[in-house]
This record gives structure tokens, C-alpha cells and sequence, in this order.
């Protein structure tokens, strides 16, 4: 059966490794034919399948333990955070002991390590202490991006960022026409030389037999 080791309970198995090692009995289990009676499968083959049951059932039993020692660890994070900056040095050590199970830093950890930087220490615990705060600030980050990309339409993992969609310039119009003259109105005649320059009168003389 995994056995808890450390300090703080942290589980000889990882998440991951639990679950493949769950499938490797689920499958070992239905290669068997279940049907049979566990007589007449045979003494040895019995065994067996006694065998990966009770290891299936201390696979169970651990992740059960480790969900109540993770709550736990995470329960005395947030009270050593709450007393801080008194409780400094026991709230770095209970949160390096969560971020090794698995924890994800949030906001309030982000924050209490800001404050925790900005106070006055030695060269060697203000290194450390930066660090932490870096290596936080990266898990937080990825966590970040792991959602909105399990969100509708979000970025792949590893595909480049899409570019943004441009608009169509719009084709230029045709150049504006100019305004054409008035043409004649086509049922007016054209008029003649004569109408345009009309011949000049000649003066009238007075009659011959009218003195002054």
C-alpha cells in the first residue's frame, strides 16, 4: 500500500502515477474472465486476482488519504498566512510543502509574499524569499493560461497567438465627373448670320421742297 513519508503526510505516489496505475489494474482485471467462478479459474490465478483487488482497493484508500492531507496542509497555510508577517518562517515552509504536493498559489499567497519581500531581512533569507516569489508568480501564470485555454475558443498550448483581423481597405471610387456645359436645347433652330449681325439702316434725307 503507498505509505504518506515526510513531515507534512506528502504521498510516495503522484497524482499521475495513481492514475496509471489505476488503469493498469482496471486492466488487468478485465482480461480475466469475471464470469468463471473464482474456484475455477484456479489456485494461482486466484491469487491473483485477489491480489490486484486489494491493491486497487489501498490505491483507493490513498488518494482518499492524500485528499485529507492536502486539506489539511492547505487549512494550516491559510492560518500561518493570516499572522503574518509574525508567522513568516513557518508560513514559507508550509507553503513550500504545497507547492511540492501540487499547489497552486493565488492571489493572497502572491500578495503575502510581496509584503513578505518588501520587509527588511538578510541577503541569503531575501534571495530565497524572491525566489519563491518568482517561482509563484510562473505557477500562478500557467494556471492561468490552463483555463482560458479550456475555455470556448481559446489559444492551443503550443500554437501561435492568431493575429488580429484586419478589415478590407475599401476599393477606391470612380473620380468625380466634371459638369459638362448646357447644351442647346435641340428644338430651338440654330439662327442665321443675318438675325445675329442685322443689316445697318440707311439715314432718311427731308424732302427737297422743306426749308428752315
Amino acid at each position: 500500500m503507498p505509505m504518506p513519508y515526510g513531515s507534512r503526510g506528502g504521498m510516495a505516489f503522484s497524482a499521475d502515477e495513481l492514475r496509471v496505475l489505476r488503469r493498469a489494474l482496471a486492466h488487468a482485471l478485465q482480461t480475466t474472465s469475471l464470469s468463471a467462478s473464482l474456484g475455477a479459474l484456479g489456485a494461482e490465478l486466484t491469487e491473483d486476482i485477489q491480489e490486484y483487488l486489494r491493491l486497487a482497493a489501498a490505491v483507493d484508500e490513498a488518494v482518499r488519504e492524500g485528499g485529507r492531507l492536502r486539506a489539511f496542509l492547505l487549512a494550516d497555510l491559510a492560518r500561518y498566512r493570516e499572522t503574518l508577517p509574525g508567522s513568516a518562517a513557518g508560513y514559507l515552509d508550509r507553503l513550500r510543502e504545497a507547492l511540492a504536493a501540487g499547489y497552486v498559489p493565488g492571489p493572497d499567497d502572491l500578495a503575502a509574499l510581496r509584503t513578505l519581500n518588501a520587509h527588511r531581512t538578510g541577503p541569503a533569507e531575501r534571495d530565497r524569499r524572491t525566489a519563491l516569489l518568482r517561482h509563484c508568480e510562473r505557477l500562478a501564470e500557467h494556471s492561468v493560461r490552463a483555463r482560458l485555454r479550456a475555455l470556448p475558443g481559446g489559444r492551443t498550448a503550443t500554437g501561435p497567438e492568431p493575429e488580429p483581423e484586419r478589415k478590407p481597405e475599401p476599393e477606391p471610387g470612380p473620380a468625380p465627373q466634371q459638369p459638362r456645359p448646357p447644351s442647346p436645347r435641340p428644338d430651338r433652330p440654330v439662327p442665321t448670320p443675318g438675325e445675329v449681325f442685322p443689316p445697318r439702316r440707311k439715314p432718311v434725307r427731308p424732302p427737297a421742297g422743306r426749308t428752315a
